[in-house]
C-alpha cells in the first residue's frame, strides 16, 4: 500500500472541504489515489446527507453579509439541528460563504426546481428565435437550446453554481461536504439580494441631476 503523506491528506482536505480523519481513510481505501479518494468522500457526503434529508432543522441564522461599501447586500437563511452547531465558527463561516457566493454570482433561486416556469418558458423562447436564426435543422435546434437551458438553470441556481473558494466543486457538493463533517442536516431556506440602484431608469437620474444643475446655475446668477 501508498504511504499516506501528511501533504496529501491536506490537499483533499482544501480540495474537498472534509475532516482530516476522513481524508486519510478515504486514501487508504482507495490505496492512495488522489483522484479517486475525492470521488469516494463525494459518494460518502451524498450518502450521508440522503440519512439526514428526512431530519427536521429548524435552527441556524440568518446572516447578513454587506459588500462593496454598502453597494450589495445579503440576507440569507441557513438552517441545521440544534443551537449548538449553529453557534459554531464553522457553521458561520459556511453561512458567510453562501452569503458571499449569492452576493457574487446572483442566483434567482435555490435550486434549479425552485425557478418559475413562466421564466424558463420565456427564456426557451428566447433561445429558440435566436437559434432558428441560424437556418439549422429543428432537430438540431432543439438539441442547442436544450443545451443553453440546462446552463441557464445551472448559472441561476444557487447549489448549481461553482463554489466560489472551489470552483471544481458545485455549492451543493460543498453543502454536502459540510453535512457530513458537521453531522447535521443544513439546508439553505432563502435569501434576498439588494443591489444600490437596482431597477431605478438612470436615464431618469440623470435628467434630474441635468436640471438640478440647470437650478443651481441659476440660483448663482
Amino acid at each position: 500500500m501508498a504511504e499516506i503523506s501528511a501533504s496529501i491528506v491536506k490537499d483533499l482536505r482544501e480540495k474537498t472541504g472534509t475532516g482530516m480523519m476522513d481524508c486519510k481513510k478515504a486514501l487508504v481505501e482507495v490505496g492512495g489515489d488522489f483522484d479517486k479518494a475525492v470521488e469516494y468522500l463525494r459518494k460518502k457526503g451524498l450518502s450521508d446527507a440522503a440519512k439526514k434529508s428526512s431530519r427536521v432543522a429548524a435552527d441556524g441564522r440568518v446572516h447578513a453579509y454587506i459588500h462593496g461599501d454598502g453597494r450589495i447586500g445579503v440576507l440569507v437563511e441557513v438552517n441545521c439541528e440544534t443551537d449548538f452547531v449553529a453557534k459554531t465558527p464553522e457553521f458561520q463561516e459556511l453561512c458567510n460563504d453562501i452569503a458571499l457566493q449569492i452576493c457574487g454570482n446572483n442566483p434567482i433561486a435555490i435550486s434549479e426546481d425552485d425557478i418559475t416556469p413562466a421564466l424558463l418558458v420565456k427564456e426557451q423562447e428566447i433561445y429558440t428565435a435566436k437559434a432558428k436564426e441560424s437556418g439549422k435543422p429543428d432537430n438540431i435546434i432543439a438539441k442547442i437550446v436544450d443545451g443553453q437551458m440546462n446552463k441557464f438553470k445551472a448559472e441561476s441556481a444557487l447549489l448549481s453554481q461553482p463554489f466560489l473558494k472551489n470552483p471544481d466543486i458545485t455549492v451543493n457538493e460543498h453543502l454536502v461536504n459540510k453535512i457530513a463533517k458537521i453531522g447535521e442536516k443544513i439546508s439553505i431556506r432563502r435569501f434576498v439580494r439588494y443591489q444600490l440602484g437596482e431597477g431605478i431608469e438612470k436615464v431618469a437620474g440623470d435628467f434630474v441631476s441635468e436640471v438640478m444643475a440647470q437650478v443651481g446655475q441659476a440660483n448663482q446668477r
